[in-house]
C-alpha cells in the first residue's frame, strides 16, 4: 500500500477550489477506488457520480490531470509514484456539484433529431443489410455516451454560445449513422448542416482520441456527412436537379424517397 496526492475540485455552480487530499491507494485500484476511499475516509460529502464500474455507463466522466477521461478505467499505476493527480468535473458542461456535472445538454440535442424513418411500405422482416453496413452501424452503437468526446470539442468546449446551433460530436455521429442506414428514407445532409451545426466542426480528432470505446469519430462519421453534405450542396448535377424540380413546381424539400439518397458504400466500412 501506498499513498497518493489529489487535488480534488470542490464547490458547485457558483464558486470552487482545488482540494489537496493524500489517501492511500493499493495496488491494482483505479481512480475511481481512490475517490471511494476519500469519501469513506476523509470527504463523505464529495460528489462523484458512477454506476457500472466497467467502463460500459458513462457515469464516472471527468478530467485527470487535464485530460477528459474514465475514472474507473484510469489505472492508478500509469501515475509517477510521486505525481499529485488533479481531478476536476467536465469543463464543458455547468457543476451541479465537485465531481459531477449537469449534461443534459448532451440529452436536449439528443431528442432533436429525428428518429429512423424506413420506408412505410416496408415491413422490419424485409430489410436486407450488407455486412459492411451492420459493421458500420455497430461501431457507432458502441457509444455508451460518457460525453468526454463532447467534453473535448473546443467549438463547445471554449464557446458557449455555439452549444445553441452545434450538437457536438456525439451526436453528429448519431446523424451520420442514420444518414448512412441503407434502410433509412429521410435525407439527413441538410439538418446535419443547417440545424446540428457539422460545418463547426473542423476535424481536429480530438473527440476520436478521447473516446474510450475506440470509435473513429472523425474518420468513420464526421468525414464522410461532411463529404454528403458538400456533394448535395455543391455537386453541379444535384443543383441542376434542383432548379430543374424549381421550375416545375416541386419544393426544395420535397420529402426523399429511398433510391435518392447516396448508396451505402459511400461511406467508410
Amino acid at each position: 500500500m501506498t499513498k497518493a496526492t489529489f487535488n480534488i475540485w470542490r464547490g458547485d455552480g457558483g464558486a470552487g477550489e482545488l482540494v489537496e487530499y493524500t489517501v492511500e491507494v493499493n495496488e491494482g485500484e483505479v481512480v475511481l477506488d481512490v475517490l471511494h476511499r476519500l469519501q469513506a475516509t476523509q470527504a463523505p460529502d464529495l460528489a462523484v457520480r458512477w454506476n457500472c464500474k466497467a467502463g460500459k455507463c458513462g457515469s464516472c466522466s471527468m478530467e485527470i490531470n487535464g485530460r477528459p477521461r474514465l475514472s474507473c478505467m484510469t489505472r492508478m499505476n500509469t501515475f509517477e509514484p510521486d505525481e499529485v493527480i488533479t481531478v476536476t468535473p467536465m469543463r464543458t458542461f455547468p457543476v451541479i456539484r465537485d465531481l459531477v456535472c449537469d449534461v443534459s445538454y448532451n440529452y436536449e440535442k439528443a431528442r432533436q433529431i429525428p428518429s429512423f424513418t424506413p420506408d412505410p411500405g416496408t415491413e422490419p422482416g424485409d430489410f436486407r443489410m450488407q455486412q459492411s453496413d451492420v459493421q458500420r452501424m455497430q461501431e457507432f452503437r458502441k457509444c455508451i455516451e460518457c460525453f468526454l468526446c463532447n467534453d473535448v470539442c473546443h467549438v463547445i468546449r471554449d464557446h458557449e454560445e455555439n452549444k445553441e446551433h452545434f450538437s457536438g460530436p456525439r451526436y453528429l455521429m448519431r446523424v451520420a449513422e442514420l444518414e448512412m442506414h441503407p434502410e433509412d428514407t429521410a435525407d439527413r445532409r441538410v439538418i446535419a448542416q443547417d440545424e446540428f451545426g457539422l460545418g463547426y466542426c473542423n476535424i481536429t480528432k480530438c473527440c476520436t482520441e478521447v473516446c474510450p470505446e475506440n470509435i473513429k469519430i472523425t474518420d468513420n462519421s464526421l468525414i464522410p456527412l461532411k463529404e454528403r453534405v458538400a456533394d448535395r450542396k455543391y455537386d453541379p448535377l444535384v443543383w441542376l436537379g434542383e432548379k430543374i424540380g424549381v421550375r416545375k413546381g416541386l419544393r426544395k424539400d420535397t420529402p426523399v424517397v429511398p433510391n435518392t439518397k447516396p448508396p451505402a458504400s459511400s461511406g467508410p466500412a
